[in-house]
């Protein structure tokens, strides 16, 4: 069966969180984006574990589904779906390794209570695990690994978006060279990597140390309306068994869902004070300094892959997953209407489009472009053929800078409103 996950989402008890990222809202806003199976995420913090034992019940597939008497009827008729979530959880291992201070975020995942209250109980014997719904622990990320691995052959841990210069296993700032590098000889037991906002696929291939690597993504949601933002897709039975096999085997694993890498916060190498975004051969140019400032650039995701690769660009591996890069319905609608993405003619035109057409991926992906102009408009018709070709304008993000995307110059724009007024 085919069906999408996003594994790495966040509680409202993390940091810069919203206080509407409860089981009822993920649940609800899954249904919206048409995501079968989502990360409950933070099942580290005391207070988020006790909220999904209290919410959640088993099913018979090793996943769990939110109880009846949370259930609520706020979903519109063309989205509704059973969903079901994974105890999923993310850790900031802060450590030295090499005369050199790591700083390593790993996703766990989790078959069922038991094994995360064991875990848990392990961590909060070296860190304070209510400070934060991401748990911060001084801990080497191998032995974090060690953990996982020895409380359940059934439990996973992936290393979450592996290129962030500052908190990843590839990190410019404070990653290693190779998973080998980090994880030593536990590394056989990472099965996958997350490739995060900032890269995608492609650039993922470079490196013939990873073809053995499932490259997931996920939207490390801290709001509802983020979730899914990123996504895997699955062809496999919705069990917590079938998964966790489809992702050490890439059988079953058909691809992933993406932001396009350069509208991603790292993209790029840069100076966000200055407001300088470079491209990698700049930054070398410029002797790795701010040509503004004379500071420390912050190397960014694409620098960090050209530096790591041993293959050219555009190099593609035998049977590899598909993939699709989108842009979130509400930032094309934003587009079309010339207004911002939080405004209320993006949301009413979101829910028009939603209640007529479906979840948010079927639009994106799926939906026949006749259907979108006669719910819409020929503005968002053309808008998501284009995202579907990749047809974008993009200036990248650097720096803890979201990249800033574009459909349409202003000239194209006016020739399209006129063809439809024409025709």
């Amino acid at each position: 069966m085919r069906f999408i996950a996003d594994l790495h989402i966040h509680s409202k008890y993390s940091r810069a969180t919203s206080k509407d990222m409860s089981p009822e809202s993920i649940w609800r806003w899954a249904q919206i984006k048409g995501i079968s199976v989502i990360g409950t995420g933070d099942f580290t913090h005391p207070a988020w574990f006790k909220e999904l034992n209290e919410k959640l019940e088993p099913t018979t597939n090793g996943l769990f589904k939110l109880k009846k008497e949370f259930v609520s009827n706020n979903i519109p008729d063309s989205c509704k779906a059973n969903v079901s979530f994974i105890l999923s959880a993310e850790i900031s291992c802060i450590y030295s390794k090499n005369k050199k201070t790591r700083k390593v975020h790993s996703i766990i995942l989790s078959p069922d209570f038991s094994t995360a209250a064991k875990i848990n109980i392990a961590l909060s014997k070296i860190g304070n695990l209510n400070a934060d719904g991401r748990a911060i622990l001084g801990l080497d990320a191998k032995e974090l690994l060690r953990i996982v691995k020895d409380t359940s052959e059934n439990a996973m841990l992936v290393p979450a978006h592996a290129w962030t210069p500052h908190f990843s296993v590839f990190g410019a700032v404070s990653g290693f060279d190779s998973l080998e590098e980090c994880f030593e000889e536990l590394t056989p037991h990472i099965h996958a990597i997350e490739t995060g906002l900032s890269s995608d696929p492609p650039m993922n291939w470079r490196l013939s140390a990873l073809d053995k690597i499932t490259f997931v993504s996920n939207s490390d949601a801290h709001s509802p309306n983020k979730i899914g933002r990123e996504a895997n897709i699955f062809d496999a039975e919705i069990s917590y068994k079938s998964m966790i096999e489809a992702i050490k085997t890439k059988r079953g694993f058909l691809g992933t869902i993406e932001f396009f890498p350069e509208e991603g916060k790292y993209h790029y190498d840069g100076h966000r004070l200055c407001g300088v975004s470079l491209s990698p051969d700049e930054t070398i140019n410029h002797n790795y300094l701010c040509p503004v400032c004379s500071k420390k650039l912050t190397v960014g995701v694409m620098h960090r892959v050209e530096k790591l690769a041993d293959r050219e660009n555009g190099f593609k591996p035998k049977d590899a997953p598909y993939y699709h890069s989108i842009i979130p319905l509400p930032e094309i609608i934003s587009e079309t209407l010339k207004v911002g993405v939080n405004s209320k003619a993006v949301d009413s035109e979101y829910q028009k489009l939603i209640q007529k057409l479906g979840n948010e991926f079927k639009i994106l992906m799926d939906t026949p472009l006749d259907d979108i102009e006669n719910a819409g408009s020929p503005l968002l018709r053309e808008a998501i053929s284009r995202m579907r070709s990749g047809n974008v304008h993009i200036a990248p993000g650097f720096d803890g800078e979201y990249g800033k995307i574009k459909i349409f110059e202003a000239v194209e724009r006016k020739e399209i409103k006129g063809q439809t007024r024409l025709f």
